[in-house]
């Protein structure tokens, strides 16, 4: 099994790599800019956070929305990649009302997807200015936080997965077990 982590520049992206490693799975981090072929052989892939503002600054995301659209794997957003999910569905990322930066309670409505074996709220690390406004009608909605209205979502028929806070984290409760139900999905 392979798992490619896209470094979209954010700080924890090792973090990811490490996690995924540590749970048994060859990772690979490559940056967005690589070549699709080059993930011909994935089993998933994860879309690291990153500083780059989606309103201002989408060209440094590189060639994610190929590897989205070019293979039919299991992807995991984080933060920004989150936030590109949620752009690509035709929805709508700005800045947020009240920016998110360190522990939150994040409550989970719905534990489909990866997202099962997780308590209804847990205590996540959040480090984003930009925040999910609206996702199109083929994912659900299902966690929030008091200030954050799309903390993490599920496609309805495709295994893409977003989460705006940073489950990678040791601050993160249960971030491991959703790598573990990630991983799953790529097994599958």
């Amino acid at each position: 099994m392979k798992i490619y982590i896209i470094d979209n520049g954010g700080q924890w992206t090792h973090r990811e790599w490490r996690t995924v490693r540590d749970l048994g799975v060859d990772s690979t981090i490559v940056p967005n800019t690589v070549d699709a072929d080059v993930l011909a052989d994935a089993d998933g892939i994860i879309l690291s956070g990153g500083p780059a503002s989606i309103e201002s600054e989408i060209s440094k995301l590189g060639n994610i929305k190929e590897y989205m659209h070019r293979y039919n794997y299991p992807v995991l957003g984080i933060c920004v990649g989150a936030q590109f999910i949620a752009i690509d569905s035709g929805g709508r990322v700005s800045k947020a009302l009240h920016a998110e930066y360190g522990k939150k309670i994040v409550n989970f409505t719905s534990k489909d997807g990866i997202f099962y074996n997780i308590p209804d709220s847990i205590n996540a690390w959040e480090n984003h200015n930009d925040e999910i406004k609206s996702i199109s009608d083929d994912y659900i909605i299902c966690a929030y936080s008091d200030t954050c209205r799309v903390q993490a979502f599920y496609h309805k028929n495709r295994d893409i997965f977003g989460v705006q806070f940073h489950p990678e984290v040791n601050n993160t409760e249960h971030g491991t077990t959703i790598f573990k139900n990630f991983i799953e999905k790529c097994r599958r």
